[in-house]
C-alpha cells in the first residue's frame, strides 16, 4: 500500500476553514491503512513537510492527494509523472483531469459531476466523516434558532432572522466555535441557506456538513437543498426548505417548529455511513483498489478516449454531417 500526501496550501491562518478540517479528518481515517501524512505547498510550517522539499526525494512509493478547489490543474500539472489522486469536495470548477487521476467524491452530488466531465477516470465514493461527538446529549436547549452568519444569504440575514427575533431567541454564530457540537445541543432549529453564496462563485455545495452535523444533535434543520444538500436533505421529512416564497412563510413555519418536536427524528441507520466505522472500511478497499490502478498505470497506456471540449465537438460535428447526410439521401 503505497503512502498518502495530502496536499494542503497550508493549515492555520488564513486557510482556517470546514474544507480543511474535513480533508485532515479524512486524513487521519487514512491512517488507519497507510501512512498518510500533510504536506503544504503555498505556506512552510513548522514540523510539516513542504512539497518543493518532497518533490527533490525519492517517493515513488506515495500517492499525491489534491483537493483544494481552484489550485488542483496547477497541482496536478506539477506532479505529473506521480500517482495523484482528486479528492473532489465540491463541482463546478470547470477544469477536467487526465484519466490516470482517480477522483474520490465526497457526495452523490459532486460523484455526478465527475462522472459526467470525467468519465474514464477511476471515481469513488468518499463520505465526509460525522464525528462521534455530533450526537443528541439530550439536554435542555436554550437557543431557539442557530444561524452560522458565513455563507448564509441576504434574505435570510436581513429578512428572515429581523421577522424572527421578536418572537424567538435568536442567536447568529459568525466566529469560530471549539464546540460546534455543543452549541447544536443548546439549539432547537438549525436555519442553512448557501444557494446564493455559491451561485457567486459558479461552484457547488460539495457535502454540507453543518446540516448533517446539526441533524445528528436533534436539531431541527432549515436548508436550502441545492448542490449536494439534496444526497440527504427530504424537506417535509427530515427537514425544511428556506428561503420559500415569502419572509412570513418561513416565519410561520419556523415559529410553529418551535412548537413542534420533529415528527422524524433522525435514526443512527441514517448517520452509519458518515461514521467513523463505515468510511474506514471503504476507504480501505477504495485505496487497495488504486493502488492496483497505479500498478497498472506504470505499464499499461491509456487508450478509452476523454470527453474533452474538442472530443464534444467532433462528435457534435459527426452527428450534424449525419443528419446531412440522411436529408440529401432521402432517409426520413
Amino acid at each position: 500500500m503505497r503512502s498518502l500526501y495530502f496536499l494542503l496550501p497550508g493549515t492555520n491562518g488564513k486557510y482556517v476553514c470546514g474544507g480543511l478540517f474535513a480533508e485532515l479528518k479524512t486524513m487521519e481515517l487514512a491512517r488507519q491503512v497507510c501512512a498518510a501524512t500533510v504536506v503544504t505547498y503555498e505556506q512552510r510550517e513548522p514540523q510539516t513537510l513542504f512539497l518543493d522539499d518532497v518533490l527533490q526525494q525519492d517517493n515513488r512509493d506515495a500517492i499525491f492527494v489534491v483537493s483544494w478547489g481552484f489550485h488542483v490543474p496547477k497541482l496536478v500539472k506539477k506532479l505529473a509523472r506521480k500517482a495523484v489522486i482528486y479528492h473532489a469536495h465540491s463541482a463546478g470548477y470547470g477544469f477536467r483531469l487526465p484519466s490516470g487521476v482517480p477522483i474520490l467524491t465526497v457526495s452523490r452530488n459532486t460523484m455526478g459531476y465527475w462522472g459526467q466531465q470525467c468519465p474514464s477516470s477511476p471515481i469513488f465514493w468518499l463520505p465526509n466523516q460525522i464525528s462521534p461527538e455530533f450526537s443528541d446529549r439530550g439536554q435542555p436547549r436554550d437557543i431557539d434558532v442557530l444561524v452560522q452568519v458565513r455563507k448564509s444569504s441576504q434574505y435570510l440575514l436581513q429578512q428572515l432572522v429581523p421577522a424572527l427575533k421578536p418572537h424567538c431567541h435568536v442567536v447568529l454564530l459568525d466566529h469560530f466555535v471549539e464546540d460546534l457540537a455543543g452549541l447544536f445541543n443548546r439549539s432547537k432549529i438549525y436555519l442553512y441557506d448557501t444557494a446564493e453564496y455559491w451561485a457567486q462563485y459558479k461552484v457547488s455545495e460539495g457535502f454540507g456538513l453543518p446540516p448533517m452535523e446539526a441533524m445528528a444533535c436533534g436539531c431541527q434543520v432549515f436548508s436550502s437543498v441545492n448542490g449536494a444538500l439534496a444526497d440527504y436533505l427530504d424537506p417535509g421529512f427530515n427537514c425544511q426548505s428556506i428561503g420559500t416564497y415569502s419572509t412570513q412563510y418561513d416565519a410561520d413555519r419556523l415559529l410553529a417548529a418551535l412548537k413542534t418536536p420533529a415528527s422524524h427524528p433522525l435514526s443512527e441507520g441514517f448517520l452509519a455511513p458518515y461514521r467513523e466505522d463505515k468510511i474506514v472500511v471503504r476507504l480501505q478497499h477504495i485505496l487497495t483498489t488504486v493502488n492496483h490502478f497505479f500498478d497498472h498505470a506504470e505499464t499499461q497506456a491509456a487508450d478509452v478516449p476523454s470527453l474533452s471540449s474538442q472530443r464534444i465537438w467532433q462528435l457534435r460535428l459527426q452527428r450534424l454531417y449525419q443528419k446531412v447526410a440522411q436529408k440529401m439521401g432521402g432517409n426520413p
